[in-house]
């Protein structure tokens, strides 16, 4: 969505890390093909020390970019499977008796990794899907009274499937706050699906796929992005955004403080793994649905049919600084 303003590019010297990062991203879009907008935004979220929810029909690669991610960024990886039986302990662990010591060990769950995929995280129950809000939130777990550090840097990404499926729970609205993006990938169009088709294997590409950074790089990246220039022109803009949606009539619970705060960590990271001078109206908008889509209820009444059609709403409305 064009804003009209001249984007200027950072300087052509970078450093390793920057380097690292294009091969990240140029890496990523050899495997997801024809997806450059939500491979940038994926990446965007996780260096903005974000949680990533991917919804779309199964089958459209949500699993893929999860495990493609993990694999460049070069982060320990650990995928869990969401099923209606699945039980908090499955997830952060459970303590086991040890007859030869004659005490109880704690045995760690799947969640002890630095890129957790709970994959279809909505056909668990919500108490299985509460057991990752403390994980999410406070980067730890508690177990048998005890708090447990999880590994940093940490990111959940879910896969989630449309909520009309069958056998499926939706997220309460608690849970998805904590997910900083929500993307959709969509079909690939005719060009990309050919060559998915008659090209080599997406998941042999993925095993051959070296890590093009490590996780204390992708650290000083997430760094590097949180401190990208933001003018108070646009500090002001992402406020009157974030006042229209809390008394617009078409929309019922507007973004909270803390999607303020999201929207603008997530315009500074996009600004950043764009090579922008600094943050533009065009970064917030790139931004803007994925971060808000999720977070706003549409009134009763709205005439909207979808959560992009009421942000784009959004962002036709409010002016732009």
């Amino acid at each position: 969505m064009p804003s009209g303003s001249r984007i200027e590019k950072l300087p052509l010297s970078k450093n390793a890390d920057r380097v690292a990062l294009d091969a990240a991203r140029k890496q990523l879009g050899q495997i997801i093909l024809g997806k450059d907008d939500q491979v940038g935004l994926a990446l965007s979220c996780l260096l903005a020390r974000g949680h990533l929810l991917i919804e779309d029909l199964p089958g459209l690669g949500k699993t893929m970019l999860a495990q493609a991610l993990a694999r460049v960024l070069g982060l320990s990886f650990n995928r869990i499977q969401f099923t209606s039986d699945l039980l908090p302990a499955d997830i952060v662990g459970v303590s086991v008796f040890k007859q030869e010591s004659g005490d109880f060990q704690f045995q760690p769950g799947p969640v002890f990794a630095q890129l957790i995929l709970a994959d279809e995280v909505n056909r668990a129950t919500p108490k299985a899907q509460s057991a990752l809000l403390e994980a999410m939130e406070e980067q730890q777990v508690s177990v048998d009274g005890n708090t447990r550090q999880l590994p940093a840097p940490f990111f959940v990404v879910a896969t989630q499937n449309p909520a009309d499926q069958i056998g499926t729970f939706p997220l309460p609205e608690s849970q998805l706050d904590r997910f900083l993006m929500r993307l959709e990938l969509g079909y690939p169009n005719a060009e990309n699906e050919r060559e998915l088709l008659v090209g080599k294997d997406r998941r042999a590409m993925l095993d051959e796929v070296a890590a093009a950074m490590s996780p204390d790089a992708l650290v000083k990246l997430q760094q590097a992005a949180a401190n990208m220039h933001m003018s108070d022109p646009l500090v002001d803009y992402i406020q009157e955004l974030v006042r229209f949606t809390r008394e617009s009539p078409d929309i019922e619970i507007g973004l909270s403080p803390r999607g303020a705060l999201a929207l603008a960590a997530a315009a500074k990271a996009h600004a950043f793994v764009n090579s922008h001078s600094g943050v533009y109206p065009d970064d917030i908008q790139a931004v803007f649905a994925a971060v808000a889509g999720h977070r706003l209820k549409p009134a009763g009444s709205t005439s909207f049919r979808s959560a992009a059609e009421l942000c784009q709403h959004v962002l036709d409305t409010v002016a732009i600084p």
